[in-house]
């Protein structure tokens, strides 16, 4: 990254939108390092709050309506010696992009996948054309294009009578999804003809993709690196894609020992690193995916970090976020990355109380447990806790102790950890 007979890097900017604590803890450790190496750090952020214990860095708010070209001048005027993107959802990577594009004519290198690549992989089409080209399995669909079906522009006719003879051809039930959206909203299911019929009389405004639904177990997979050093972490297990679309965060989410998925996964991974060096993605993507008999059927690459990153980083001894900023100093070398024990995820819909806080502290090796703050509404708590290969029963143990204690975590979730730890 930097050239040669350039000054080390000793400011790096952050490009972040949603709300700083989805990072928690790896970005605090992440700026304390650099800051012990005497590189400052600012966070730019457009979304959200953030204190010392959020970001233990300079910040700055900027405006949500804020222009790349004007995010540029502000990483500028700060005097950013190398920027680094952390942002999500795809709409925020697109304009982090863009800003790399501003800022590296500037002479100030970001790393951020560059913005051809970036584009392609907002599109879900265009995502589909790039993974079959990469030999990888994608669910059978067909792009629905608004402008055609309302009859904006060229007339097509018939272009309502090819989407059902389309549809027909996959099967139902069939899932719509907005072409240019990454965070499960706007899925609309389609059971079955009639459904579509609704639908296409009542169309969406913005195109989307009509595709198979397939049932299985999802999961998704962050990627990082820059090309010739790419790194896997390990795959995360987030619910169960079926019919109906659901929450990202509804299920129970988590990362251990699964030795035949992990077996399966591996000529995924070597594939989709070889797209990864073809598109010369630099920083990191979020791959999601459907586990289903013993393939992966892969929905979406997020040009991005992606929801399940803490989980990822937990589970592998890891923090991407030194990765990334080891790429702006130009000094990054993937290690190799092996799943370290379990590392598990829910959301508690109640904010979790001090005195819990404390006790869960004591009892279980807690990652973090913040906020989960999405369009500036609260959904309750995440919490995140690791542990070794051998102590699941001594971990379900320790919960359900505290349940009984202190009424927490509610029945359901300690019924699905027990289930998961102690089948």
């Amino acid at each position: 990254m930097p050239r040669p007979g350039h000054n080390p890097v000793q400011k790096i900017a952050f490009l972040r939108s949603v709300e700083i604590r989805r990072a928690d803890p790896y970005i605090q450790r992440c700026v304390r390092d650099l800051a012990e190496l005497g590189i400052e750090s600012c966070l730019f952020h457009t979304h959200g709050t953030a204190g010392d214990g959020d970001f233990p860095g300079e910040r700055r708010r900027l405006d949500a309506a804020i222009t790349p070209a004007e995010f540029a001048r502000e990483v500028a005027r700060w005097g950013a010696d190398a920027a680094v993107s952390i942002s999500l959802p795809c709409e925020n990577a697109l304009r982090d992009a863009t800003v790399k594009e501003l800022l590296d004519a500037r002479g100030i290198p970001t790393v951020m996948t560059p913005l051809p690549s970036t584009l392609a992989l907002c599109d879900k089409w265009e995502t589909k054309r790039l993974l079959l080209h990469a030999g990888l399995e994608t669910p059978r669909g067909v792009k629905v294009d608004s402008d055609l079906l309302a009859g904006r522009g060229v007339a097509f006719p018939a272009y309502a009578d090819a989407l059902h003879a389309s549809a027909a051809g996959i099967g139902y039930p069939l899932l719509s999804k907005p072409l240019w959206d990454s965070t499960s909203m706007g899925i609309r299911a389609l059971p079955d003809a009639a459904a579509l019929d609704a639908y296409l009389a009542d169309p969406p405004g913005v195109s989307a993709v009509i595709e198979e639904c397939v049932v299985g177990a999802l999961c998704s997979v962050d990627i990082v690196g820059e090309p010739g050093k790419y790194r896997v972490l390990p795959v995360c297990w987030t619910g169960t894609a079926g019919t109906e679309p659901v929450f990202t965060f509804a299920d129970l989410r988590w990362c251990g020992p699964r030795p035949q998925a992990d077996a399966d996964f591996a000529p995924v991974a070597a594939k989709l690193t070889a797209l990864c060096e073809e598109l010369g993605v630099q920083g990191s993507v979020n791959v999601d995916m459907i586990y289903t008999g013993s393939r992966y059927v892969i929905l979406e690459i997020n040009p991005r970090i992606g929801g399940a990153t803490t989980l990822s980083c937990a589970a592998s001894g890891t923090n991407t976020f030194v990765a990334l900023t080891d790429m702006a100093r130009g000094v990054y070398t993937p290690a190799p990355v092996r799943r370290t024990g379990w590392a598990v995820e829910f959301l508690t819909p109640e904010r979790l109380p001090e005195s819990v806080r404390a006790e869960l502290t004591g009892r279980l090796n807690l990652v973090t447990a913040h906020e989960l703050v999405i369009d500036d509404i609260s959904h309750g708590d995440i919490v995140v806790f690791t542990l070794a290969e051998g102590e699941e029963r001594q971990t379900v143990k320790q919960l359900e102790e505290l349940h009984r204690t202190a009424g927490w975590p509610r029945q359901e979730i300690l019924g699905k950890i027990r289930a998961l730890l102690t089948p």
